[in-house]
């Protein structure tokens, strides 16, 4: 009873609190990882640049070089640590050249299309990428969740997965600061996860989409490059590894790249041979003349990390103030998400709250395939977009809305 007691008190005060927010008509937007206008800026050269329009005998104006022009490809070449022959530079972002790779095994693949296969599957690490699971929905692949563990999958749910299911087509998974959670898989998981999957099928694809490559803020576990991993196992027929410039220069507006081999190669050129006339080439030279190389590239996301690094610690900060009875978070050292994992089912709830008090998360559930969190308690942060200031009001109306949730239940 006198717990009780104390409880309601705590309830009341917080709940007396969070009036005195919704009373300040609060707007603030936290819903995606998007870069902040001072990150926008740290690339607002390639706006001004003169570009000579022939690059050799190569007419940057017209059409040709479908897989990109030869520097483009040299860059992605120097990113992905990969050879130059099997690199394809391409648009926008790793997501649309994963989605080409995906559409290409569902009508081309050999020795038969993904189409006409009786129920395909996909393994989907979690929490995960929503735009990944929207995907994979819009093909009617079915999506079998495994869990990630501090060093990457865990190989053994991975495994089991496998065994227990036909036509598991291939994985999808960002090995490095992992979105939402942050993980950086370890060099032997990924290698396990070539074993595993290699002995499940010789046609079995790994999807790797490494789009947080360079975005270290923190000092992070070094790895291999997934490249060669995949050489080192025999996989490279297997693997398919993506990274884009969204997050290095412009939303839209930067470069995609694909490292893939023998007939993964062959379906990604014939896909896009249909889809695409040519890539944008006055683009890939404005990124290669503001890149010379890969040191360029640490260089400019040196600059990321130091406007980025505050409004993690700010986030973690305040996070931190709960008490972990409320529930736990991860800390990412790059990337752009933080994620909760409340010790209740409660994060519809949260998320509701939030928008009472203006404040907007990502919708609770969006980390898993079909927005179904079976435990419903699990959100994702993205505190990038913001300033400072509004970070740390929204990190207020979050921990308050925890608070909330947790004592009403």
């Amino acid at each position: 009873t006198t717990l009780s007691y104390k409880i309601s008190d705590m309830l009341e005060s917080i709940l007396t609190h969070f009036e005195e927010i919704k009373a300040r008509g609060l707007s603030i937007d936290i819903t995606r990882g998007k870069p902040d206008s001072y990150q926008l800026d740290l690339s607002n050269e390639l706006l001004k640049m003169d570009i000579e329009p022939f690059d050799g005998d190569v007419d940057l104006r017209n059409y040709g070089e479908p897989f990109g022009i030869s520097d483009a490809r040299q860059l992605g070449a120097d990113v992905l640590s990969a050879p130059k022959e099997n690199i394809i530079t391409g648009e926008q972002s790793s997501l649309l050249l994963s989605y080409q790779m995906i559409l290409a095994k569902y009508l081309f693949d050999n020795p038969t299309a993904w189409k006409d296969l009786d129920n395909p599957k996909f393994i989907c690490p979690v929490p995960g990428f929503d735009r990944h699971f929207r995907m994979l929905e819009d093909f009617g692949i079915e999506m079998i969740t495994v869990p990630l563990i501090e060093d990457g999958i865990d190989i053994q749910k991975f495994e089991e997965a496998l065994n227990s299911n036909k036509n598991v087509m291939g994985v999808i998974c960002v090995p490095r600061h992992s979105n939402p959670s942050g993980e950086v898989y370890s060099d032997q998981n990924i290698i396990n996860i070539f074993q595993v999957g290699k002995a499940y099928s010789d046609n079995f694809l790994f999807l790797f989409d490494n789009a947080y490559l360079v975005h270290d803020f923190m000092p992070t576990r070094e790895q291999t490059p997934v490249w060669q991993l995949a050489a080192d196992t025999n996989t490279m027929n297997q693997a398919v590894v993506v990274t884009s410039f969204s997050k290095v220069t412009f939303g839209g507006g930067g470069l995609s790249f694909m490292a893939a081999s023998d007939s993964n190669l062959e379906l990604i050129k014939r896909i896009r041979g249909s889809m695409v006339i040519c890539p944008d080439k006055i683009n890939q030279k404005r990124h290669t003349q503001f890149f010379s190389g890969l040191d360029d590239i640490k260089n400019h996301m040196a600059k990321h990390a130091d406007l980025i690094r505050p409004k993690f610690e700010i986030t973690y900060e305040a996070l931190r103030k709960l008490d972990k009875n409320y529930g736990n978070f991860s800390e990412p050292t790059g990337g752009y998400f933080i994620t909760f994992i409340s010790e209740k089912p409660i994060a519809s709830r949260i998320v509701e709250l939030c928008k009472e008090a203006g404040v907007l998360l990502t919708a609770a559930g969006a980390t898993f395939p079909y927005g179904k969190d079976p435990k419903n308690n699990t959100l994702r942060i993205a505190p990038t977009f913001i300033d400072e200031q509004e970070l740390e009001v929204a990190m207020d109306v979050f921990i308050t809305a925890v608070q909330i949730a947790h004592l009403e239940t």
